[in-house]
């Protein structure tokens, strides 16, 4: 079996998109935290956390060995109003610059956060969506990139339905996050399974479930469960089966990237080797400990 690919993500340091998403911890201290966890890659994190120039963003991974793997980019997508390009076309700058090869694309509402409300989308705005995953692929494989569409709580690509509308209806290739998937109604498990030919990128998560009917349920929001660590857990302590999945897609031959992610919100600036980093160590030993189990069995 091919070595798997193994990465992280800033927002597992709490790094977020999200205005107001707590402590946002300083670019020198997620990066190094990643290298003394044995992690060799990352994504690229969001606008403003790393330095804006492209060459300065590389410059910055280069100081702790790390490479680029790619980004989450939020971007509307299902309004004909709302061009896409330019704002991936700029992400497209620091891949070539770092050597990034995934474009992780969520389909966003256009409001801040990922607690708003909103209605279905109607058959011209999924027509819009799908033309402009289209073009986005296009300009990504342009550019050397794989684009892949992430079904996220609070995007207007949420649920079971959705996803599968999504499959049905596009080609799309996707990241597959195991525990958004899992919140919005999709049985992780099945789908690495039935679609693993449509999965370009892996995000890892683990779900508490009691955590997930409180959020589903409207008990909490999804942030103050994510703020209160009630919602994700590190690999191995919630109830996604994770090492089935890996499982599944080490035997269909998924090449691509596994990416440790635990959504985190950080309420203060943790002192030296606590807070996220200690979550991040149980998930990739747990991960490195399933790997060794299928490579033993092989």
């Amino acid at each position: 079996m091919a070595a798997p690919k193994i990465a992280t993500a800033p927002i597992s340091w709490g790094v977020s998109e999200v205005p107001g998403w707590g402590v946002q911890l300083a670019p020198e201290r997620v990066l190094r935290e990643m290298r003394e966890l044995g992690f060799e890659a990352t994504e690229l994190g969001p606008e403003g956390f790393l330095p804006e120039a492209p060459a300065d963003k590389a410059a910055e991974l280069a100081k702790f060995d790390l490479k680029a793997i790619g980004s989450f980019v939020p971007v509307v997508l299902h309004d004909a109003d709302v061009d896409p390009l330019p704002r991936i076309a700029r992400e497209l700058d620091d891949y070539d610059a770092a050597g990034a090869g995934v474009l992780i694309v969520a389909a966003v509402t256009g409001q801040d956060g990922y607690d708003v409300a909103r209605e279905p989308l109607t058959d011209e705005q999924w027509s819009t969506l799908f033309a402009n995953l289209d073009a986005i692929r296009e300009l990504a494989e342009s550019r050397g990139v794989t684009a892949a569409l992430h079904p996220h709580v609070g995007t207007v690509v949420e649920t079971a339905e959705e996803v599968q509308r999504v499959i049905d209806g596009s080609t799309a290739l996707f990241c597959f996050d195991t525990g958004h998937l899992m919140i919005g109604g999709v049985d992780p498990v099945e789908f690495a399974e039935k679609h693993a030919a449509r999965i370009a990128h892996t995000h890892l998560k683990d779900v508490s479930t009691e955590g997930m009917l409180r959020v589903k349920n409207g008990e909490v929001t999804y942030y103050d469960a994510i703020e209160v660590d009630s919602l994700y857990r590190p690999l191995g302590q919630g109830d996604v089966d994770v090492r089935a999945i890996i499982a599944s897609l080490v035997a269909a031959g998924f090449d691509g990237w596994f990416v440790l992610e635990q959504d985190k919100v950080v309420r203060t600036d943790p002192a030296e080797g606590e807070g996220p980093i200690e979550d991040a160590r149980a998930s990739v030993e747990f991960l490195r400990s399933v790997l060794r189990e299928l490579e033993q069995g092989s």
